[in-house]
């Protein structure tokens, strides 16, 4: 799957963000600015770690020889983190090729000016040009809440303290301000650091800032307390005010409105946990972006609007660890049900592409492979059939497009050729 989509990638969008499968063109969208490439940067460490390397070579060479980081477009400062930063950091730790590194910190740095705010909370729309604005507006929770294992590993690689230093800083203040019944609201304002409105979600706009307090701590080799606290109070205010049993005994996380529930569950939430959605009875065996729990419904997309899968990874995602942690069979046997189903509904002639509706078997498609499929998807749908060893829980951590950074033991990185020694082995 890995090497149909890459190669179809490589014919009709090379250099472009992402492949458009139906119309055998590249897609460039305004997500990463001027940037280019998405999808060979988002790739390179899973064609690394599928063998795949005449494929994983000619990114690489891309990299060396195309990837301008030069660009005065307006970009996510999130997409670009997780994505760009992301998949250089990671391709680095697992080939000690410096390429790598040196364009993962000189991406870092065209960052910095998104934290020039009253509040150091950064925007989150950047001009990567050399005068490196950002736009105003709020800052959203998932957003500036996913930029520490990249930063934190981006000093680690400059010796420049700068980018842990922006990152605890926005903990600080969160630490600091008042939290409704505990829960973080979806929104702040970075100039005067207070909660916009009031409206909590574990799905989309808060998803990855939860899973990043976690990951803090696992990837600090547990010594960032700090991080383990944070994670912890906010699960409990999350079961205390979130956690619902439908009247078929499905848990689920529903959506926070300043006090009302609205019994609903996003795709992006079910990182969450590897159970939710297994007994929704859809025709594609593929979740669609959100479940709802209201008015007699039973986990079931009930609005045209909720009804999409775009190649997400997040359900795979939970089978991965769970399979990992618990060893229970039934994860592979889901996990080998989706690749059914991603090959029956999502694979066309070029590549594969999202559908429209996941209630219809006349797939109506999307056009369009999303970069996190190749990063994403089909890495962890790999690593569930994979032995625990490759990229062991125990060694590394996973950022939220599934890019693996080491684990910094006594405040030094294992050595490189012991990293490329255990993922090679």
């Amino acid at each position: 799957m890995m090497k149909f989509a890459w190669d179809n990638y490589k014919r009709y969008a090379w250099g472009k963000n992402e492949l458009r499968p139906l119309t055998r063109n590249g897609h460039i969208g305004n997500m990463f600015g001027g940037l280019r490439g998405a999808s060979i940067v988002d790739s390179l460490d899973t064609l690394y770690i599928m063998g795949l390397m005449d494929e994983y070579n000619d990114a690489k060479e891309w990299v060396k020889t195309s990837l301008d980081l030069n660009s005065n477009g307006e970009a996510s400062l999130f997409e670009v983190n997780i994505r760009y930063v992301g998949g250089l950091l990671s391709a680095y730790y697992l080939t000690g090729e410096e390429l790598f590194k040196n364009k993962a910190v000189e991406l870092g740095e065209k960052l910095l000016p998104a934290f020039n705010t009253p509040t150091g909370i950064p925007r989150g729309v950047i001009n990567l040009g050399s005068w490196g604005w950002a736009s105003a507006g709020s800052s959203i929770l998932a957003e500036f809440g996913t930029l520490h294992l990249e930063f934190v590993h981006l000093t680690e690689l400059s010796s420049n303290p700068v980018y842990t230093e922006k990152v605890m800083n926005i903990r600080k203040l969160l630490n600091k301000i008042e939290k409704p019944h505990g829960l973080y609201p979806n929104f702040l304002s970075p100039v005067s650091g207070n909660w916009v409105q009031h409206h909590v979600s574990i799905g989309g706009l808060g998803d990855s800032f939860y899973e990043y307090l976690i990951k803090s701590y696992l990837m600090s080799d547990k010594t960032d307390d700090d991080a383990k606290k944070m994670y912890y109070t906010a699960l409990e205010a999350i079961e205390a005010n979130l956690v619902q049993k439908s009247p078929g005994g499905l848990t689920y996380m529903a959506e926070w409105r300043g006090g009302i529930l609205d019994h609903k569950m996003g795709h992006l939430a079910c990182f969450s946990g590897g159970m939710i959605g297994i007994g929704a009875d859809d025709a594609t065996k593929l979740g669609p972006e959100a479940f709802r729990f209201d008015s007699g419904a039973e986990a079931t997309a009930t609005r045209l609007s909720d009804r999409y899968y775009i190649l997400r990874p997040e359900v795979i995602e939970s089978y991965m660890y769970m399979w990992r942690l618990t060893h229970d069979p039934k994860y592979r046997e889901w996990g080998w049900e989706a690749v059914e189903a991603l090959e029956q509904h999502c694979r066309v002639e070029s590549g594969f592409s999202g559908i429209r509706d996941v209630y219809t078997t006349s797939v109506s498609h999307d056009n369009m492979q999303q970069s996190f499929f190749l990063s994403e998807t089909l890495k962890y749908l790999y690593l569930l059939f994979s032995d625990d060893d490759l990229l062991s829980l125990e060694d590394w951590v996973f950022n939220t497009e599934a890019h693996p950074l080491p684990i910094i033991r006594n405040s030094c990185l294992q050595d490189d050729a012991t990293q490329e020694k255990t993922v090679s082995e």
